[in-house]
């Protein structure tokens, strides 16, 4: 039995993309699968990096925040995890409540990238209304049930299984919201649509970050995706993360990976993947 850690507790967006991707793993490869939730993202990749869990099901990208941080800088300080596979999860917001009417709520919980996803509809709907962060979308429903004065951003499903009605639905600011979640595992897969990697310049002069992006154009690849993020180490030094539209075992991609090595300091190789199904919630 393959284990999948992920961010809990039960109802978040995270666990529904592990249950997915526990579907796909019963179903084209007949292997069976057991959750296992933890209570930060950052937790359930080191658990996949320890081997705790054989996988780690993370989330990488909202379509309206971007980037998750702390999935980027995890996976570059871990050079034993590499992606397997790439699922898309629709994002469907809900306020959930005990209150009676929105008037009724003082403060409203949820992950920041909920939050930032509906800040529209809260500062319409719910403009004196305290919002704080907590590290998932379902980590205050507890709270919440306890409080007719507390709301949460979850998922709708989440209603059912803490019990809670649903004040408002959809909230979302953007009806084609989603988040794109990453695979992580020990083993290092060759053949894929696309392939993530990361690197840093050996100095910052004109044209440092030119050199290795041209290298892709030359190579006749796409790139889909590329930001930076800091190494943390002095202001102004970043590292960045590229997605491109290659498999790692083409021999393009392997000719520019080969290049990339004398224009960057460090290089590192995360891996290429396929998007597999997912199930709407």
């Amino acid at each position: 039995m393959i284990s999948i850690a992920h961010l809990g507790p039960s109802g978040s967006y995270s666990e529904f993309a592990a249950t997915n991707y526990a579907q796909w793993l019963q179903r084209y490869q007949a292997q069976t699968s057991q959750l296992k939730p933890y209570n930060t993202i950052s937790k359930a990749i080191q658990a996949a990096a320890t081997g705790e869990s054989d996988i780690a099901v993370v989330p990488i990208e909202n379509s309206i925040g971007g980037s998750v941080p702390d999935t980027l800088d995890m996976l570059w300080e871990l050079d034993s995890l590499k992606i397997q596979n790439n699922l898309v999860i629709p994002i469907h917001h809900a306020l959930l409540s005990r209150a009676d009417c929105l008037d009724a709520i003082t403060t409203v919980y949820s992950h920041p990238q909920a939050l930032s996803q509906c800040q529209k509809w809260l500062s319409s709907n719910l403009p004196d209304a305290t919002q704080i962060a907590t590290s998932s979308t379902t980590e205050a429903l507890p709270r919440v049930s306890n409080d007719a004065t507390f709301a949460a951003i979850s998922p709708l499903w989440a209603a059912k299984l803490y019990d809670l009605p649903t004040l408002a639905d959809p909230i979302n600011d953007n009806p084609d919201n989603s988040t794109r979640f990453w695979v992580l595992s020990q083993q290092l897969s060759h053949c894929g649509s696309h392939t993530s990697i990361a690197f840093q310049l050996p100095d910052n002069t004109p044209g440092a970050l030119l050199k290795p992006l041209q290298l892709f154009a030359t190579q006749g690849i796409n790139m889909s995706r590329i930001e930076s993020r800091p190494t943390k180490l002095a202001l102004g030094d970043y590292r960045f993360f590229i997605d491109i539209e290659a498999s790692l075992d083409n021999t393009n991609t392997q000719a520019a990976l080969q290049l990339l090595k004398n224009c960057t300091k460090s290089l590192k190789v995360f891996g290429t993947y396929e998007q597999i199904p997912t199930q709407v919630p």
